[in-house]
């Protein structure tokens, strides 16, 4: 009997115990659940925020040539675009021409040749005296054309040699009439040798009284020196004037705007990396913008390769970072 009744309380007690441990986890799950709940709530809220924000190392920056700028004030120029040629300065070109008529005995110069001033440029024969003379070079300069060869006649006035002084060139941009009242000598201009290479300042130290009959425009002219003969006369070119100047609370760079999703932004940096943050933009031109609202004084942003940036929401995380 005692057995027995020692067995009962037994497993009383054993399954009393059961009963409220189930009773006391079903509680704790419970509230294990409102937590981890609550706090799924909280991140995904955070990761709403901030789910496009790239975070990179310094090194991938440097390997991806990403530069980072501090926001400022600065002057937004007010431009206008011309088109223009590189000229030969007709003061700094020479024709070479024979002194009687002859044979041309010798050629010591050929087209592209360097050559200095006095320098042998042919023999010649005359027909008169049969005695040679010399043909020299007036200017220092290059051999940018000639007309005759070995054994030919030499006749006067004809032009043998046109010899060209290029350390300096002129810049001829075309001014269109609705232009003419902003165009004025002394004003800056930059001209634009094409997308690789970086626009050369210069000021504008002529403007034609006249139209040319033909295109209805003005001459501007900028004078360029031209030491390592990279302006080629003949070249198109464009140019931009500047007409005026704004000062402006926040200007970056052209090359700090991306578009993503169909809207300007730029790329901010933050706690979290990198954010795209729309941006609205006032007064630009080719370099610089305003920024009206987006961006704060003192905000650090990415100024050059946010294209990489932008690539990077798309397809995923660089080695060494990751996206929130």
């Amino acid at each position: 009997m005692k057995k027995i009744i020692i067995s009962t309380m037994v497993i009383t007690a054993l399954s009393t115990f059961w009963i409220t441990k189930s009773i006391l986890n079903s509680n704790g799950d419970h509230h294990h659940n409102e937590h981890a709940e609550h706090h799924g709530d909280h991140h995904d809220e955070i990761g709403d925020e901030h789910s496009s924000a790239i975070s990179i190392t310094p090194e991938i920056l440097k390997e991806f040539g990403i530069q980072i700028g501090i926001a400022t004030g600065g002057v937004v120029e007010e431009m206008i675009e011309l088109p223009g040629e590189i000229q030969i300065d007709p003061d700094r070109l020479a024709h070479i021409t024979p002194r009687f008529d002859g044979v041309v005995k010798e050629v010591f110069k050929q087209i592209g040749d360097r050559v200095k001033k006095n320098e042998l440029l042919a023999i010649i024969e005359s027909n008169e005296s049969l005695t040679a003379y010399e043909l020299r070079s007036s200017i220092n300069g290059i051999v940018i054309d000639m007309h005759f060869t070995k054994g030919e006649t030499a006749q006067r006035p004809d032009h043998f040699f046109a010899v060209a002084d290029l350390s300096e060139v002129w810049v001829n941009l075309s001014v269109y009439q609705k232009y003419l009242h902003l165009i004025q000598i002394g004003q800056s201009a930059k001209i634009l040798l094409g997308s690789h290479v970086p626009p050369i300042s210069g000021e504008i130290s002529y403007l034609s009284p006249t139209l040319d009959e033909h295109t209805r425009t003005a001459t501007a002219r900028v004078i360029l020196k031209n030491p390592d003969l990279k302006f080629r006369p003949g070249q198109f070119i464009s140019g931009q004037v500047i007409v005026g100047q704004t000062k402006c609370k926040i200007v970056i760079p052209k090359t700090a705007v991306e578009s993503v999703n169909n809207q300007q932004v730029i790329f901010v940096k933050d706690y979290h990396g990198f954010e795209p943050v729309p941006i609205r933009i006032g007064k630009n031109n080719s370099e610089s913008v305003e920024i009206l609202s987006g961006l704060s004084n003192g905000q650090e942003y990415v100024k050059k390769g946010g294209f990489v940036l932008k690539a990077q929401l798309a397809k995923g995380s660089f080695s060494g970072g990751h996206n929130h």
